[in-house]
């Protein structure tokens, strides 16, 4: 009883007592892992998945409860549980989150580990227009989720619209975008997913009432408490829910060259070929809307090859297969009236509908159109035969754009629901669609599939979403780390940004090179812009083209290091790009964008204003840190000036890192996993550290869980005078394992060491006194374990 007590007491003081007093208890009742509470306006259940995940659905009277989740995949499992009662309230006691319902007045909280998590304020509540769910917040929690916006990272405060939409040229602030999603991520360390799809708004606090208001036209009254113990334990958590995203093709991780657009076969060649004369690194090509036809409009929904301007596209895409160059082509879910298919997909009946049963045609900026209906199983087997024919002649990457979808009159009727109920799940099923064509068609491939519209799990699709027509100015590009970082958080770790900007015809050497600096440490490379103002490097000037292509480079030269980054995001949902609060809780860290970790060991602070010659960077606590470049060191837990020059941007690694680096490649096809650099940042004051490298053949799906693949483990044990480093590997039992020729690079040893071990003999080193490092050759069979003692003076 006291303890009940106290958990009341804690709720009162940290989120208040608000309550709805109309809402009558009436019965519960427990059984087959599901709670049942009974009050007079309907029906809660309430379902433990684990101890980290908790669903609560209401069905109001009159209504049947509706099971269909389009973001939900994980299933319950029972937990060891039980329920107590007081003569006041239940609770639902787990070895986790907990479930407190107070009888009278009715409401209904949330415990983890003793502590108040949130609470039901009016709960469920039907106006005229919208059903809504509410609940008390506290009055200091900062508020993350929404999906893509640029409001600042507190996005407390805002009413959210549950509309995908497009932002064309948008910079500092946008409320609305391509990607928005039912999620509302706290500072205290939970997440609640409402998991409905219809359109509706999410109001974080916009009264300034501590209050949390989910809002929909209709649908599911759903929603899932997640916790976690850590901020990568409760994405770990949310995307056990959701789905984990696979892993992507190692080429996805090179350099792309785009823009709006291509015009012909003769132009795609000619471009690749410019990159490889300059010797700058490429892995793929991304051909717009020019391959099905001559202008902007009038053609969309053609999706063939123009013969005019592509006479041989087989022969091309071989041809760039070649020169280790990918072909990603854009498509549309929009088939014209003026198109060559339109006739075509009317016969198939593969379009949306009107009230009377014929295809809804309207008007939008392309010309007279309508929407392929993908919840059809007409439409659905159309479009893939399309993207199967495709990938039949060579294409490796789709670009589904325009997914919102753009233009999505509330009229038009699908065949599971009218426009508005799935209008926000459109880009995510379209998503669907294309993986599992690849699954059932093509399953050892791993899809390319990059879209700018899409839902809460759409990540288990393998979508690549990018924020959109960002304009091409400062103002775009100081928005673009927010955006990737909450994205990440929210399950979505590959949004990234048109590098250099898309919109408008602002041509600044400087903000080019500044993006593409930042984009090396996001995680798509892949600038894109409107054709007025080159994309492309190769078609700048000396210089920026010069800094472009150090740029890229070092792109090319982390690339098994960014390769780990995707297995722990496949593995964990953990984002490659994460906020400096995921490890440090000073307060302002909180809503702070403007640096991010790169994984576990980089620190990265872009340059996001013209001019800028110095620039303050904090360093994340109880840690030491290495100029990327320089070696110098700073402390954690303190703030320092830092000099900015003009080839690159602050850059650190973390103490007691192991990063692995390739040699210099022209194409992520060259890449050798057995002859790396492994850079080890050496530090007295940390005692022990560990680093990983995956590696696999960086194509067949699923390779990881096949047994395909590598891990190399590598540890270090630091006493007064000697450094011990432990290699291991394990090796998938498909996987064939060869020796590896390394070179171990110990950064920050003051002086020569005295001798270098294997099995107690002696190795050859050499120094550097200049750079303060050591190098050491060192031959790896990985099916045995190998230490090496570094004895220091």
């Amino acid at each position: 009883m006291k303890k009940h007590l106290l958990i009341i007491f804690l709720f009162v003081l940290k989120l208040g007592f608000s309550q709805n007093t109309n809402r009558i208890f009436e019965s519960i009742d427990y059984k087959n892992n599901i709670l049942e509470i009974k009050v007079n306006d309907g029906i809660y259940k309430i379902t433990p998945y684990n101890k980290y995940i908790v669903e609560t659905t209401f069905i109001p009277n009159g209504e049947e409860v509706k099971n269909q989740s389009h973001a939900v995949i994980l299933k319950p499992k029972p937990v060891s549980s039980e329920l107590l009662e007081t003569t006041d309230s239940f609770e639902l006691k787990t070895q986790g989150i907990s479930v407190n319902i107070q009888k009278q007045p009715f409401q209904i909280s949330y415990i983890y580990k003793e502590k108040p998590i949130i609470s039901e304020k009016m709960g469920y509540v039907k106006n005229d227009s919208l059903e809504t769910l509410q609940f008390n917040l506290a009055k200091d929690e900062i508020l993350y989720g929404g999906g893509a916006r640029a409001l600042g990272m507190n996005r407390r405060g805002h009413r959210l619209q549950l509309y995908n939409r497009a932002h064309y040229g948008y910079e500092t602030h946008s409320e609305l975008m391509n990607y928005t999603m039912p999620i509302m991520m706290s500072s205290n360390q939970y997440l609640i997913h409402f998991d409905n799809a219809p359109i509706g708004f999410l109001d974080l606090d916009s009264k300034k009432d501590n209050t949390l208001t989910y809002e929909t036209i209709s649908g599911r009254k759903t929603y899932q408490v997640i916790v976690g113990d850590s901020w990568t334990d409760l994405i770990d958590n949310y995307t056990d829910l959701t789905g984990k995203q696979p892993m992507l093709p190692r080429w996805a991780l090179g350099n792309f060259s785009s823009r709006f657009g291509y015009h012909s076969q003769k132009e795609v060649e000619a471009t690749v070929q410019k990159f490889r004369d300059e010797k700058i690194p490429l892995d793929a090509v991304i051909i717009d809307i020019f391959w099905f036809g001559k202008d902007i409009q009038g053609h969309m929904g053609n999706l063939e090859f123009l013969k005019d301007s592509f006479p041989n596209p087989v022969q091309m895409i071989k041809d760039l297969k070649t020169e280790d160059v990918n072909t990603i082509l854009v498509t549309e879910p929009f088939v014209l009236t003026t198109s060559k298919r339109w006739q075509e997909v009317v016969d198939k009946d593969v379009m949306a509908k009107d009230s009377v049963g014929n295809p809804f045609v309207f008007d939008f900026y392309f010309g007279n159109t309508g929407l392929i209906d993908i919840y059809n199983p007409k439409g659905k087997t159309w479009f893939w035969d399309i993207y199967k024919d495709l990938a039949n002649m060579g294409v490796t990457g789709i670009w589904g754009d325009l997914g919102e979808p753009e233009v999505h009159p509330s009229k038009l009727i699908h065949a599971t629901g009218t426009a508005n109920e799935v209008h926000n799940i459109y880009g995510h099923d379209w998503a669907r669609l294309v993986y599992e064509g690849y699954n059932a068609d093509f399953p050892k491939q791993r899809p390319f599939i990059l879209m700018r519209a899409g839902y809460s799990g759409s990540q288990r699709f393998g979508m690549i979403p990018w924020s959109g027509d960002v304009n091409r100015t400062w103002g775009g590009l100081q928005s673009q780390p927010e955006i990737a970082l909450q994205m990440g958080m929210q399950g979505l770790g590959y949004m990234h940004s048109d590098l250099g900007g898309f919109a408008g015809d602002n041509q600044d050497a400087e903000l080019y090179t500044r993006w593409l600096q930042y984009g090396v440490f996001q995680p798509i490379y892949r600038p894109h812009a409107q054709e007025s103002v080159p994309a492309e490097p190769v078609f700048w000037d000396a210089k920026t083209k010069a800094l472009a292509k150090k740029s890229i480079e070092l792109r090319y030269k982390l690339l098994p290091y960014n390769y780990n980054l995707s297995f722990q995001n496949h593995l964990k949902g953990t984002p490659l790009m994460r906020p400096l609060f995921f490890e440090d809780a000073a307060e302002v860290l909180k809503t702070d964008a403007s640096a991010y970790f790169w994984g576990n060991d980089f620190l990265v602070a872009p340059i996001l204003e013209s001019g800028i010659t110095e620039k303050e960077v904090y360093f994340p606590k109880d840690g030491v840190w290495f100029d990327f470049y320089t070696d110098e060191k700073f402390e954690g837990g303190q703030t320092s000036t830092v000099k900015v020059v003009d080839d690159r941007i602050p850059t650190f690694v973390r103490g007691g890192a192991f990063i692995p680096m390739a040699k210099p490649m022209q194409s992520t096809k060259e890449f050798d996993g057995n002859t790396i650099e492994l850079h080890y940042y050496y530090d007295a004051s940390v005692k022990e550290s560990e680093g990983q490298m995956y590696n696999d053949d960086g194509l067949t799906a699923n390779a990881f869980e096949s047994g395909d693949y590598e891990l190399l483990k590598f540890e270090s044990e630091v006493s007064k005078k000697e450094i011990e480093i432990e290699f291991e590997a394990e090796i998938g039992k498909n996987f064939q394992a060869k020796t590896k020729q390394m070179t171990l690079i110990l950064h920050n040893i003051h002086s020569q060491p005295k001798s270098i071990k294997i099995k107690r003999k002696n190795i050859k080193f050499s120094y550097n006194k200049v750079d303060q490092t050591v190098s050491i050759p060192i031959r790896w069979q990985t099916l045995d374990k190998l230490e090496l003692n570094i004895h220091l003076k």
